[in-house]
């Protein structure tokens, strides 16, 4: 029996404070997490949107993770004058727990400056933030990192990265470099083809090579980073989803649970193709984010500079925030003249306040309550418990959709010793609050790197080895480093309920489909799969959960050209794994 090195562990308490319930009974309401909640709904600069986390996918890059947080939702691309800066008064991170415990191990501190040089025409300022074509006007850029901003942009934004060992407050902080350098530029927005004649080869010079740095004694070697703008890769059907969840499913006229909507709407098409169950087929559905851009912080460091000192735990958590000072006072008479821009504005103090936080996806958007969304983006994973327990007590997105689709039965959840007399969802507690573990059978067709079908059987978990608290009941994506990464031709987009060992909620890839998965999840599919995967530490059975085999779907894969939904979209098979921004001009 094929094995991954990690551990299976029953829990025993706490066990009804589910909050990995939270995380699977969540539609988007603007999106993996795009203005989820009061506050940052007015603050985009520091609203976090999506959070990946994978063993990296080129074959080149075996052995390192990639860590992808996206900050600055629904950019339109001719959004100029001024186009999407991050803020250079707040504190954006990507934090690691690599003991169980809930706690920060290592973070990675991002801090911004918006610059400007006051370029000027006969002696006046220009109102633009360009007064020339990028890279002079050619074809290609020049080759290799640039650590200065393109002239041609007066208006560009640079940044610093620090890791912090233990507490991100408090612990050791040791600033990155590339090639000795600690400042680094990130490429303008994608203003327009004549502005910019070839964006892949402008942005590709602002991909930086770190020096090499100490985590924990260890030496981390061949880290990159880029932050730059990029096309958003989440994907959603926002509109039929919002509207009492008015989407098909791939399953036969006898297992789903909706029927098309062809009334007053027209022809409506399968979004999948139209065998039951079939996956990647024509996709029809409107993807909400195609024509919208993001701004991308990507790290790719060595797997072993992450995971447990001890070595034997393969198991890392992560989930990112962004902060900002306690107090803001605005500035009525902003001085003149050059420099950082929007530092005179305001007179920012005090201690750093959180306002974002992100982990696994759709979380914050609809099971946590509307007074305390602000409170959840503020919160530590290491309280999730104490925090939101009132919430995940009672599961009611199941029952909402039986409301709405009388067939799909709700799952019942079971009664589990220790846990109390009251059912709960066990299934949901391993995938999102402890991490999971089962066995796959041989030949089931389970794909393990490049080994599409393994013919003995796996032992699957991305549950820490270290884990033995109740402080390890917390929200936050999970990823084995051991499991080898599925060759991008070769992903599935169901990830691990797709029987792909190296997707989602094993870390999560940017073809990840998590509205499916965690559609289904929350319907029962694990419950459904219980006793094809066996030694599994779940105690619900298919029969507790008939709706776990039907197919859910928003009918939108990853990724459609705008306007064109039937259209993929190539992802990227290597760094920074995410695709070229949308230009502003030309737009039809």
């Amino acid at each position: 029996m094929q094995r991954f090195p990690s551990s299976r562990r029953t829990l025993r308490q706490f066990g009804t404070l589910a909050l990995a319930v939270a995380s699977v009974l969540a539609v988007p309401a603007q999106a993996s997490s795009h203005r989820e909640a009061p506050f940052i709904a007015g603050n985009p600069r520091v609203d976090g949107t999506d959070f990946y986390m994978f063993n990296s996918y080129d074959p080149a890059r075996a052995g390192y993770v990639t860590m992808v947080a996206n900050y600055l939702p629904l950019q339109d691309a001719y959004g100029g004058p001024n186009y999407f800066n991050l803020d250079s008064n707040a504190l954006y991170e990507i934090e690691l727990n690599n003991d169980g415990s809930g706690k920060e191990n290592i973070t990675f501190q991002f801090r911004f400056d918006n610059r400007n040089t006051d370029f000027a025409v006969g002696g006046v300022s220009i109102p633009l933030t360009q007064h020339a074509a990028a890279c002079g006007g050619a074809a290609s850029c020049p080759a290799g990192p640039s650590y200065a901003a393109d002239p041609a942009f007066h208006a560009y934004e640079d940044y610093s990265v620090t890791v912090v060992e233990g507490d991100r407050r408090s612990g050791r902080k040791t600033p990155l470099s590339s090639n000795g350098h600690k400042v680094l530029v990130r490429p303008a927005d994608n203003v327009g083809t004549k502005t910019i004649p070839n964006y892949a080869s402008y942005a590709a010079q602002y991909v930086y090579p770190l020096d090499d740095f100490q985590i924990a004694g260890k030496t981390c070697h061949g880290g990159q980073v880029f932050v730059g703008q990029r096309l958003d890769p989440f994907f959603v059907n926002l509109g039929q989803i919002f509207d009492l969840i008015n989407i098909q499913s791939t399953g036969t006229a006898t297992t789903s649970p909706s029927v098309p909507n062809n009334g007053s709407n027209g022809t409506v098409m399968p979004y999948y193709g139209t065998a039951a169950g079939s996956d990647n087929g024509s996709n029809y559905a409107y993807d909400s984010l195609a024509d919208k851009n993001v701004t991308a912080l990507v790290l790719e460091l060595p797997a072993s500079c992450l995971v447990n000192a001890s070595g034997k735990d393969p198991v890392i958590g992560g989930w990112t925030t962004a902060s900002v000072r306690q107090s803001r006072i605005i500035n009525p008479a902003p001085a003149n003249g050059s420099g950082e821009l929007g530092d005179d504005s305001t007179r920012e103090g005090g201690a750093w306040s959180q306002v974002s936080r992100l982990g696994m996806p759709l979380v914050n958007e609809v099971v946590i309550g509307l007074k305390d969304k602000d409170k959840f983006n503020a919160s530590k994973p290491v309280n999730d418990v104490r925090n939101f327990a009132p919430y995940v007590l009672t599961p009611t997105l199941p029952q909402l959709i039986q409301l709405l689709y009388p067939s799909a039965v709700a799952p019942t959840g079971t009664v589990v010793n220790g846990l109390g007399s009251a059912p709960v969802r066990d299934d949901l507690i391993s995938a999102f609050l402890t991490g999971l573990s089962f066995t796959v059978p041989a030949n089931a067709g389970l794909q393990v790197g490049t080994t599409a079908n393994a013919s003995s059987a796996v032992a699957f978990s991305n549950v820490p080895v270290t884990t033995g608290t109740a402080t390890s009941l917390s929200e936050m994506l999970r990823l084995n480093t051991a499991i080898p990464a599925t060759p991008l031709a070769s992903q599935r987009r169901l990830g691990l309920i797709g029987l792909d060992a190296g997707g989602f909620p094993n870390g999560r890839r940017p073809i990840d489909d998590v509205v499916d998965i965690e559609l289904r999840v929350a319907e029962g599919r694990l419950c459904s799969l219980n006793g094809v995967l066996t030694a599994t530490n779940w105690q619900c059975t298919p029969s507790s959960a008939p709706a776990g085999q039907i197919d859910f779907a928003d009918g939108v894969a990853f990724k459609h050209l705008p306007g064109n939904n039937a259209e993929a979209v190539a992802l990227p098979a290597g760094f920074p794994y995410l695709n070229q921004p949308l230009a502003g001009s030309p737009r039809q």
